[in-house]
């Protein structure tokens, strides 16, 4: 048995719904997780998806509000079912969806319509009357996370306040025409999507929050590294036909400022230690690209098309 299955094994003890004294009738497998441990469980015929908690991540995640997101994404109809939630230790199992396809930045690549059907999920969500209780808050979680790194041993990127300083225009341009927030995902990772062909499933609601629709949009068009002729396949699915100036401008915008975020959130993760990646080289690749995207006089075109509405 290897260390990461005698994780799930003792998490799964804590599980009425799951718990057997014959361990033989039980099968255990990683699936994967960046920084929590997921696993995929056979059991009595049933396949269910069991998330345990990483490390650290009670500093900055409220499973309550996880909570609440993921079941209202069940209802909407974009997310699993979840089957128990454990509040204080962020125990979670979830129903497993069938012959699914676990995305990556190559696969969406390769899977023909996968950009699309990403559209189309988060048009769905972002069209349903799911609540979550977080709002999700661009400069006020950069501003948590620096907290958070105030009281750890890591320095930040040269120059990262300089370009927190920059990006006070596009908060300017973004709230003089604000967009309703709606359910958002907020955290698009390829791997929190699950591709069956006919559609796709969205997974781990842990960052997730009322929002502009358009960051899930340029989220995963970073995290996905799309071209051209993806972000276009995604845009046009999203909202069958094609967005104004300013739908378009948010979007890029948000290219940037996922980046700039999620630089915070790597050096979170070298600071807790996480073993998963080498989160100074991640954080460091977020903000050279974050300021890459900004100096380009398209980023400036882009900012004034959302100032101007």
């Amino acid at each position: 048995m290897t260390q990461d299955t005698a994780i799930a094994r003792d998490a799964l003890k804590k599980i009425p719904m799951l718990w057997c004294l014959d361990e033989s009738d039980m099968k255990v497998s990683r699936l994967g997780g960046l920084t929590n441990l997921v696993f995929r469980v056979d059991f009595c015929g049933e396949q269910y998806a069991l998330r345990v908690p990483g490390t650290g991540t009670e500093e900055y995640i409220s499973r309550k509000d996880e909570a609440v997101a993921a079941r209202e994404a069940a209802r909407a109809g974009v997310a699993p079912d979840v089957l128990y939630f454990d509040e204080s230790s962020g125990l979670m199992v979830t129903r497993l969806v069938d012959n699914a396809v676990t995305m990556s930045p190559a696969l969406f690549k390769e899977r023909r319509g996968s950009p699309a059907r990403a559209g189309i999920v988060f048009h769905k969500l972002h069209q349903s009357d799911a609540k979550f209780n977080a709002r999700f808050d661009l400069f006020q979680m950069i501003d948590g996370y620096l907290k958070v790194l105030a009281g750890k041993d890591v320095e930040l990127p040269q120059g990262y306040h300089d370009v927190v300083g920059e990006a006070e225009g596009v908060r300017a341009a973004l709230a003089a025409h604000p967009l309703p927030v709606v359910a958002c995902h907020c955290d698009p990772l390829c791997e929190n999507f699950l591709d069956v062909d006919s559609r796709m499933w969205i997974v781990d609601w842990e960052y997730s929050g009322m929002n502009d629709p358009m960051w899930d949009l340029g989220d995963l068009s970073v995290e996905g590294q799309f071209d051209e002729a993806e972000d276009e396949e995604m845009i046009g699915a999203y909202f069958a036909g094609q967005p104004t100036p300013s739908e378009r401008g948010r979007m890029v915008i948000y290219k940037a400022m996922c980046d700039l975020l999620w630089t915070l959130w790597g050096l979170i993760q070298l600071a807790n230690n996480n073993p998963v990646d080498d989160f100074r080289a991640y954080a460091l690749n977020r903000f050279e690209r974050c300021k890459k995207l900004m100096s380009t006089s398209d980023f400036a075109r882009h900012i004034e098309a959302v100032r101007r509405g």
